[in-house]
């Protein structure tokens, strides 16, 4: 057994903690805030990121090393069943997204889709409306109903959400899958009436609505699985709530460079103010 002095020990129980320790300390600190104040989700990337947009800077490793010391890390998505009900119609409409799910500004593409969770009351219905260019929720609803109620709820919410800040949607692409609710009546003319174009993917494949499917996959395990069971429609209605506010205005998301989607969407409307004082900052969307 190795040999101490008493005064080594001593010494070394009275010195005071070093810079390092110190720093690592304060920084564990904000790195705790940070990830629980984001559903407990973020992962080494976006805590990493987060912890610069608020102005404390530090090296990716670092936060590597201390989330796991703390035994923090990101959520990990599962696999969802698909749940689309194909509509017993035949539907002609177009498939004019054919997988690709990119768009040049705001309002150009939407899309749309459904899914189900289970609470202790019985299942709620969740209808999603998502815009392509910033992957911002611009229209949700939860229902107990499982037919076009919930969805067309989310479309007028979408509608109306970028009615009222002066946004047009005349034509802008809207694409779901060949569920029943997309099919009826109500949702195809509401659409028309808004001066919106539907396209639909090929019936039960989720790569033609794959965006739709990623923010499922997001949802159900950033909050259906981490804050879970849920009691009734009131208790998730609440929650999902919160949840879309958080998601627009503050989680970061990785397709649109680590910002929120309100952030992005702003930014974008900010450099096309700027272009017609005289400043070519984006290009044409003609």
């Amino acid at each position: 057994m190795l040999q101490v002095a008493p005064s080594t020990y001593y010494a070394a129980k009275s010195r005071a903690p070093s810079l390092r320790s110190r720093t690592d300390e304060a920084t564990t600190e904000k790195i705790h805030t940070v990830h629980a104040d984001n559903y407990g989700v973020y992962g080494v990337r976006k805590v990493h990121a987060e912890l610069d947009r608020q102005g404390h800077r530090v090296a990716r490793c670092t936060v590597h090393r201390l989330m796991k010391r703390a035994g923090l890390r990101g959520i990990t998505r599962g696999k969802s069943p698909r749940t689309t009900v194909p509509g017993p119609a035949p539907d002609t409409r177009p498939d004019l997204v054919e997988r690709s799910f990119s768009a040049d500004a705001p309002n150009r593409l939407w899309v749309a889709d459904i899914t189900y969770i289970r609470t202790f009351a019985g299942w709620v219905c969740a209808a999603f409306v998502i815009d392509v260019f910033s992957r911002r929720v611009v229209g949700w609803q939860v229902s107990k109903s499982l037919r076009a109620g919930p969805a067309l709820d989310a479309l007028e919410m979408a509608v109306w959400n970028r009615a009222h800040v002066g946004r047009r949607i005349d034509g802008l692409v809207h694409h779901s899958d060949r569920g029943v609710q997309y099919l009826a009546v109500r949702y195809t003319q509401r659409l028309a009436e808004a001066g919106a174009v539907a396209s639909v993917g090929t019936t039960g494949d989720s790569c033609d609505n794959a965006l739709a499917e990623a923010f499922h996959s997001l949802f159900k395990a950033e909050l259906v699985r981490n804050r879970g069971p849920w009691r009734n429609l009131d208790h998730l209605e609440i929650a999902v709530a919160e949840y879309v506010d958080w998601f627009n205005h503050r989680r970061l998301h990785g397709e649109i460079g680590l910002v929120p989607p309100s952030e992005f969407e702003d930014s974008f409307y900010g450099q096309r103010v700027g272009s017609t004082e005289g400043e070519a900052l984006v290009p044409s969307l003609q």
